[in-house]
């Protein structure tokens, strides 16, 4: 019996949909400054595959890591999140 593994999940703000079937996904995450203590924002952008071109800028999903849909294509949206 194999154990199971869990894919990587991560939450953000859709920044674009104007591609068909691919949303651009920004996840912002806090990152304290080793030095300094200070707090801000960093923030990376993933292209997710929407299947049913459901979901629109602005829109909070859940996505999850998959199968290479494309050469920067490696996400596939979940849900949408609250």
């Amino acid at each position: 019996m194999t154990p199971k593994t869990t894919q990587r999940t991560l939450i953000g703000n859709v920044v674009s949909a104007a591609m068909d079937k691919t949303l651009v996904v920004r996840v912002e995450r806090t990152v304290v400054h080793p030095k300094y203590g200070k707090r801000y924002v960093q923030s990376k952008k993933y292209h997710v595959h929407d299947e049913h071109n459901a979901h629109q800028v602005g829109d909070l999903v859940e996505f999850q890591a998959s199968r290479p849909y494309s050469k920067t294509k490696r996400w596939r949206v979940l849900r949408k999140s609250s």
